[in-house]
């Protein structure tokens, strides 16, 4: 697998958005994540930034740099986000590859943490990210906040 920058592959960006929201849209938010993505593609802006991984030139697993993700935490920055890989390519280490990957990106940018929210037991934890606190959703729910040090 190659991972990429969106910027890098702008002949993708049509793919890579219905990539990303087939992942984690619904009916009504294509807008939304079409939007995100496109605006994320000015080079001049640390974040936020979108991610493929490609393999055989077919996108089979994203990820996202971005400073926030849509959680009350707006504090904290950046947020790794938007980590999905294909189901057949999973057993390959691929979330792995991907989180390395963020990480290395988020170290380049200046950064010396990255953060995530999740509800994923015990996923994040074997990966040495270590949770950090409660942050909330749109909807009030409590979600996990983890952080890890670069």
């Amino acid at each position: 697998m190659e991972i990429y920058e969106l910027s890098e592959k702008k002949e993708l960006l049509n793919e890579a958005v219905t990539y990303f929201w087939d992942c984690w849209g619904n009916e009504s938010n294509f807008k939304f994540y079409k939007d995100c993505i496109v605006n994320s593609l000015d080079n001049n802006k640390i974040l936020p930034k979108f991610y493929i991984g490609l393999k055989n030139d077919k996108i089979i697993g994203s990820y996202a740099l971005l400073t926030n993700d849509i959680i009350s935490r707006q504090d904290l920055m950046p947020w790794f986000a938007c980590l999905y890989g294909n189901e057949e390519e999973r057993k390959q280490n691929l979330a792995g590859q991907l989180l390395n990957h963020g990480l290395d990106q988020a170290k380049i940018k200046g950064f010396d943490s990255l953060y995530l929210s999740s509800d994923l037991e015990g996923f994040y934890e074997k990966k040495d990210w270590k949770y950090f606190s409660e942050g909330y959703n749109v909807f009030g729910e409590s979600i996990k906040v983890y952080k890890k040090k670069i």
